[in-house]
């Protein structure tokens, strides 16, 4: 999955201004203790990102 993607499908699902938000402050354990945007900088596989989005925030399925 390209950055370009993941930023898409954050928009799509949660709307820009939550994900931008999302994004820059909500830390997540299945990602070592980081927010989306450390584990971007980190060079974190966005698909792997992304899953872990869809865990916490229980996105169906057909959307992940």
């Amino acid at each position: 999955m390209r950055i370009t993607l993941f930023r898409s499908r954050m928009t799509d699902e949660f709307g820009q201004v939550r994900a931008e938000l999302m994004a820059s402050t909500h830390v997540f354990s299945s990602l070592g203790g980081r927010t989306v945007e450390e584990a971007m900088e980190a060079g974190m596989d966005p698909k792997r990102i992304w899953l872990a989005v869809c865990e916490a925030f229980d996105v169906p399925p057909e959307r992940r």
